[in-house]
């Protein structure tokens, strides 16, 4: 069983130098989805082995998948896949065991999966995942925590999506691309990760069209072939490390980036206690004070503020000259952060899905605990900036979406050191 890990922040420490941003997991996970849909080798290169894709990669051996790694290089075959059912002990590693709902039922015709864990920020129902696939045609039956679905009558057609949903948008791609005809889906979610899930499909054969649209038209096709693909870089990565300096002064150059993935960030702290250059796929900034309260901050779907932005977004406010409002519209935890914030002297007010954020001067190391994978991203920032040190415990959690994030920021001149609990 694996020991339980913590860090140690010293603060006060401004950062210098520069920071190349990993592949997107919420790329990868998708990605790595649709790979058992392809006959002969999919071979990823660049990729980042977050702990959400080595649990993955797990899920797919145990269906029989052959996965290769070799350094930063994935090598998938999927000829050998031999099982359709994905069940509760690897389902419960992570939220994206759902995306291997789409591809099952367009491989094998049926598929079973278990209710997928993750992060508890909120209830995240699989209803429109449900209801989409229904809409196709599949045949469900949801018991005793069990999917299972048979796609033995689905056929292609319009689907019409109650909510942008990031996930259901994915498989219902996933379990279009083989039917027979035209699937068109409407109120589809537009993030930069689906796009990059059409973009690798479209390589390996399939007809996708008009993602980062609010309509995707999809020609069903008989077969996909392996590919050689790169995944798109870390856009939630990116933003939580644009904060780091922000938060501590210095100045830090951003590789392998692309700045029109998190324009509402940009926009927002922009010459607001720092200046921003961009440079090809390059991004400098140069953190010359405190940033000022940023008025009324609304998460909303692509491309607007992102969710996963938010928590460590509100460690930036904490310390910022004057109030911040923020509005969670996404998901009703989204706030389990805010009490250890408080704990390092933030002072912060949460009314149902909102919170008043009055910046302080200085926030203080303390012993805090992670509650979900980005609101640990946050209180590593805090500790960043905290006078003293700040032990940071359960960052086991933050591992699921940030790779070896110590050795990052030390890099920077951050001291950040994990140890064991």
């Amino acid at each position: 069983m694996k020991q339980s890990q913590k860090f140690i922040v010293s603060g006060g420490k401004k950062l210098y130098g520069k920071i190349e941003i990993d592949s997107a997991k919420n790329a990868i996970l998708p990605i790595l989805a649709a790979s058992i849909l392809c006959k002969g080798e999919v071979v990823l290169n660049n990729v980042t082995y977050y702990q959400d894709v080595l649990n993955m990669i797990n899920i797919l051996k145990h269906l029989g998948v052959s996965v290769e790694t070799k350094e930063k290089t994935l090598i998938i075959n999927s000829e050998g896949l031999n099982k359709f059912v994905v069940p509760e002990q690897q389902a419960k590693t992570l939220r994206a065991s759902v995306f291997l709902l789409g591809p099952l039922l367009s491989r094998c015709k049926k598929a079973r999966v278990a209710y997928p864990g993750g992060c508890a920020i909120g209830a995240r129902p699989l209803d429109i995942h449900i209801a989409g696939l229904k809409k196709l045609g599949a045949e469900i039956v949801d018991r005793h925590g069990m999917i299972t679905v048979d796609s033995a009558n689905m056929t292609s057609g319009p689907v019409c999506l109650p909510f942008p949903s990031v996930g259901a948008t994915e498989n219902l791609i996933m379990s279009a691309v083989s039917l027979e005809g035209t699937t068109t889906l409407m109120g589809v979610a537009k993030e930069p990760e689906i796009c990059d899930l059409c973009n690798f499909l479209n390589k390996t054969g399939a007809k996708i069209f008009g993602a980062g649209t609010d309509t995707i038209v999809i020609e069903g096709v008989k077969k996909l072939k392996g590919i050689l693909y790169s995944p798109m870089p870390d856009r939630i990565m990116f933003g939580t490390y644009l904060f780091a300096p922000i938060m501590t002064g210095g100045e830090v150059e951003f590789c392998n980036v692309n700045a029109s993935h998190i324009k509402p960030i940009l926009q927002l702290i922009d010459n607001n206690g720092c200046k921003i250059r961009t440079v090809g796929d390059k991004i400098i900034l140069n953190a010359v004070g405190r940033p000022y309260g940023m008025g009324k901050i609304e998460t909303m779907p692509y491309p607007f503020f992102p969710t996963d932005l938010q928590q460590p977004f509100m460690s930036v406010a904490s310390i910022a000259k004057g109030n911040t409002i923020i509005v969670e519209n996404l998901f009703e935890n989204r706030f389990n952060q805010v009490a250890e914030l408080i704990k390092m002297g933030a002072k912060i007010t949460v009314k149902d899905r909102t919170a008043i954020v009055e910046g302080v001067e200085k926030l203080y190391g303390a012993s805090v605990t992670v509650p979900d994978l980005r609101g640990g991203a946050g209180l590593v920032l805090a500790g960043l900036a905290a006078e003293g040190y700040t032990t940071i415990s359960g960052i086991d959690l933050i591992d699921r979406g940030y790779f070896k994030m110590e050795e990052k920021l030390s890099a920077l001149g951050a001291s950040i050191k994990r140890v064991l609990e």
